[in-house]
């Protein structure tokens, strides 16, 4: 047996890499486009044009992320973690995953109730999931927002972890996630 096979894990694998920072910069970038939605009227329909394919992509990548997660060996949590810590990050990895699938959802219902088009690019438009309905589209527009605040609240979570790990502990965690090659120690 070759030492490559009866080596643990130490990084996440290249495309689950690849597709963390792409969807972390997706997110960031969707947080601020509802909140300048929300502050600025005048660029409204300009950013709501970003927003909702945006939303799809995220909706899809996080489709693609899960099944590469659930079909990936995954790297070890540091030792330093306690069995606690183990879950609470495994809880929260969980909350993200549920959060970035279920938010573009709600936005895509939400405009299905209202009959808006679900513009993604010129004439390619979504068909509605939901049937025309003032008050779902009042539900669900209070769900969009509320789920918005909830994902922030997880993202800010997840980073302050991250930070933790990285600046307090000192454990290599980040190396998991890194763009590039982390040699193991």
């Amino acid at each position: 047996m070759s030492a490559k096979t009866t080596t643990e894990r130490t990084q996440f694998t290249g495309l689950m890499r690849f597709l963390h920072w792409l969807m972390a910069a997706m997110v960031l970038t969707m947080l601020g486009i509802g909140v300048a939605m929300v502050a600025s009227l005048g660029d409204y329909h300009l950013l709501v044009s970003i927003h909702r394919p945006l939303g799809i992509g995220i909706l899809i990548l996080v489709v693609i992320r899960l099944v590469t997660r659930l079909s990936s060996t995954l790297p070890a949590f540091p030792p330093t973690m306690s069995p606690q810590e183990r879950l609470a990050a495994h809880a929260s990895e969980m909350l993200l995953y549920t959060l970035l699938f279920v938010q573009p959802l709600v936005g895509w219902g939400m405009l299905s109730a209202a009959r808006y088009p679900i513009v993604l690019f010129g004439s390619l438009h979504l068909f509605p999931i939901l049937p025309h309905s003032v008050v779902l589209y009042a539900f669900l527009r209070e769900a969009h927002t509320i789920l918005a605040y909830l994902l922030f609240l997880a993202f800010i979570a997840h980073f302050g972890a991250i930070l933790f790990h990285t600046l307090i502990v000192r454990d290599g965690m980040l190396g998991r996630m890194v763009p590039w090659r982390v040699r193991a120690r």
